[in-house]
């Protein structure tokens, strides 16, 4: 099995391996182009992005800085908005539903490494899956740890850290994260 094989299965991998090098070249390339260009150069800062994401549908948009590991894990829904400098350490995927929004600096980190630190040391690393669901919201300066699912109608407050799967129609905040509140109709 390929580095990129276990890297996308979320086994232990050595990112130094010279295919997933190269990607994250790629990617840092295109996300500097995308960052450099002049927002009112909307359908070259929209090429760009179709160039580096997974998967995307019509509407979304994502401001500059923006910064990614590999960006093709990346899977945006309907309506998904980014403001400034995001950061996504896409190793492993991250799926968006619809109507998502994102405050500024938010930080989406798949990536891990093992706690033992001879492990560590090995240079070998791992990623979980991040999923987040319809019409969230995602306050500035939050931080959505690897392998955490948010559900549906969730508002992650700003500067929150969330570390575990949050369930639907909930708010929460701190760090670590912890509900707030239940949202009601």
């Amino acid at each position: 099995m390929s580095e990129k094989e276990k890297m996308i299965n979320g086994e232990m991998y050595l990112p130094n391996d010279e295919t997933l090098v190269s990607e994250r070249e790629t990617a840092r390339q295109l996300t500097y182009e995308f960052n450099q260009t002049p927002i009112k150069n909307k359908d070259k800062r929209i090429n760009l992005l179709k160039k580096l994401l997974g998967g995307y549908k019509n509407e979304f948009e994502i401001n500059p800085n923006f910064n990614v590991d590999y960006g093709y894990n990346i899977y945006l829904g309907e309506n998904f908005y980014a403001n400034y400098n995001c950061t996504m350490l896409d190793v492993s995927t991250i799926h968006f539903g619809d109507n998502c929004m994102l405050g500024p600096n938010v930080g989406i980190y798949t990536a891990t490494h093992p706690i033992d630190p001879f492990e560590r040391n090995n240079g070998k690393e791992f990623a979980k899956p991040i999923k987040i669901g319809n019409n969230v919201w995602i306050g500035g300066h939050a931080v959505i740890n690897p392998g955490v699912t948010i559900g549906d109608n969730v508002v992650v407050a700003s500067g929150a850290v969330v570390v575990k799967d949050i369930a639907s129609n909930t708010v929460v905040g701190g760090n670590p994260a912890k509900p707030i509140k239940h949202i009601t109709k």
